[in-house]
């Protein structure tokens, strides 16, 4: 909001009004613009602007003269469109909006200097009392320039965020080895800016966990760490370079996303290989439980992916153990089913012992008695596969 500093507000006087008008009719949008232009080239971004000095002149006179009637009525026609038009030419021509901001607010000095240097002495007071309205002139000029800057640098940005999703998904749906995902992998590395075989970090989130995901990508973005969004059969696949740069808390992106309840999957050898990896994280991030957090990775999953393979298979890896288990009273089959899952994640009789606050004999005779009852020894790597993948 621009303050406007404090002034008589009498109403003109008819004198006032046809002196004010005679001044205006003294300022010409050519002169005015050729005192304009040396300052916008002194504003950054203008010095070699990507559009025709022709244009900024064209532009710049024909911003005097709507400016200038805007005063002569009191007011700016709703109906100019020279600001809007000056707003998208500038976003499409990737100027800043700060210089675009810069460039356009040196309109009010310019028309200030220019009516101070036809006004005479005893015209103070009356230039005084048009400060106002002067200033609120350029402003609504300003505004609306800036809000077809705004909406157009949005709508740029919707334009290619889906062009890139058409041509990511060129790479999830082409034929493997042919010419056209060959050709979509090269125009997903222009588009994106990696090199073809830039190693890759894909995550997947599935379901409710998708607008986590999102949130965290944004807040990687925040920190200058580039993201690409795209799906896959319902999963939201995000990628990214394996090591993107990113500044402050977020230097490493794949600690923060592996905070995440997502399915998390490397693609060493980049745009390549993104389809497969993009799969792989899709069915990772499939097998987190409700009451899991975290992210699920190759080394966290590999036996329930395992396990569910053999399943759907009709397969199953140990439901012979079960039923066998099944057999005793409950107290008991916990006991070993402890016994049993704690040496199996320490791999010692002693530290199993250790952990659960008992002899290591104890837990020998444990177990003994769950081979005896199952068939299956925890002891022997080859049988503990199963347990390993069966309750994964």
């Amino acid at each position: 909001m621009v303050a406007y500093p404090t002034t008589d507000t009498r109403v003109p006087l008819a004198a006032d009004e046809q002196r004010w008008r005679e001044l205006l009719a003294r300022l010409d949008p050519a002169t005015l613009t050729e005192a304009l232009l040396p300052r916008v080239d002194r504003v950054d971004g203008y010095q070699s602007p990507p559009i025709p000095r022709s244009e900024i002149r064209r532009t710049a006179e024909l911003s005097m003269e709507v400016l200038l009637r805007a005063l002569r009525t009191g007011s700016l026609d709703n109906s100019v469109t020279v600001p809007s038009e000056i707003g998208v030419s500038r976003a499409r021509a990737g100027i800043e909006l700060s210089s675009l901001m810069a460039a356009l607010q040196l309109d009010f000095a310019v028309l200030w200097d220019g009516l101070l240097a036809v006004a005479d002495d005893a015209d103070a007071q009356l230039i005084v009392h048009r400060t106002r309205a002067v200033m609120r002139t350029v402003d609504a000029w300003v505004s609306q320039a800036q809000r077809a800057y705004l909406a157009e640098t949005q709508r740029m940005r919707e334009e290619s965020a889906s062009l890139r999703r058409d041509i990511i998904d060129a790479v999830f749906h082409s034929t493997p080895g042919s010419r056209e995902e060959r050709e979509a992998v090269a125009a997903v590395a222009s588009e994106c800016g990696y090199g073809v075989d830039e190693p890759l970090l894909v995550v997947a989130a599935v379901r409710g966990d998708i607008p986590a995901l999102r949130v965290g990508v944004a807040e990687l973005e925040r920190f200058g760490v580039m993201c690409q969004l795209s799906h896959l059969d319902g999963a939201l696949i995000v990628f990214l370079a394996a090591h993107p740069g990113g500044t402050g808390t977020h230097a490493d992106p794949a600690a923060h996303l592996g905070d995440m309840r997502v399915g998390m999957a490397p693609a060493p050898d980049g745009i390549t290989g993104l389809r497969a990896a993009a799969a792989r994280a899709r069915e990772l991030a499939l097998l987190l439980t409700p009451d899991e957090s975290g992210a699920m990775t190759r080394e966290r999953g590999w036996a329930r992916q395992a396990a569910r393979a053999l399943d759907d298979a009709g397969s199953p890896v140990i439901a012979d153990v079960e039923a066998a288990l099944a057999q005793g009273s409950a107290a008991k089959r916990e006991r070993l089913l402890e016994t049993v899952r704690c040496y199996l994640a320490l791999g010692s009789i002693s530290d199993t012992a250790a952990a659960l606050f008992c002899h290591r004999n104890t837990v020998s005779k444990q177990l003994q008695q769950f081979r005896d009852v199952t068939g299956v020894d925890p002891t022997i790597p080859q049988q503990a596969a199963r347990l390993v993948v069966g309750w994964a």
